[in-house]
């Protein structure tokens, strides 16, 4: 089965908030290998005017993972995970996350090319703050290799 090209366009529902928590943060930066004070003392991150710690700039798939888990489960999308490999992660940010924040995240099928006998598929994930606030936009592409 190949990947569907009618779920281009497709807007998901926003998935349950995410609730940024402190060590999450520390947790995500020690994995990263992050090394700026802001990302594990609250006091430095106050210091340079966030209200907590904050999070790399990578941690907000984190937060799109939950949107990506709904593509992933279309069952009409066509996409076997088994097949997939992830091919480009790229983020828009409006600001840094940071503990405290609520984050709550909706997905839009930006595109589904083919290529080859493989498939690629855009998925963009608008993420916004406990007021309606735009955070960041995460972007990944998927291929889905064809059969063999």
């Amino acid at each position: 089965m190949s990947v569907n090209p009618a779920i281009q366009g497709r807007v998901f529902p926003a998935v349950p908030p995410y609730l940024v928590g402190r060590e999450k943060v520390r947790e995500f930066a020690r994995a990263v290998f992050a090394t700026n004070p802001i990302n594990f003392d609250p006091e430095a991150a106050r210091a340079a005017g966030y209200a907590d710690v904050v999070a790399p700039p990578t941690f907000a798939v984190v937060v799109q993972e939950a949107t990506l888990a709904q593509l992933l489960a279309e069952p009409d999308a066509g996409i076997d995970f088994t097949r997939v490999v992830h091919g480009d992660q790229r983020f828009s940010f409006s600001r840094p996350i940071v503990a405290g924040d609520e984050l709550t995240a909706t997905l839009t099928v930006a595109s589904v090319k083919s290529l080859g006998g493989h498939s690629m598929v855009t998925a963009e994930s608008t993420i916004v703050d406990a007021t309606g606030a735009h955070v960041v936009t995460a972007t990944s592409t998927l291929v889905v290799r064809g059969d063999e």
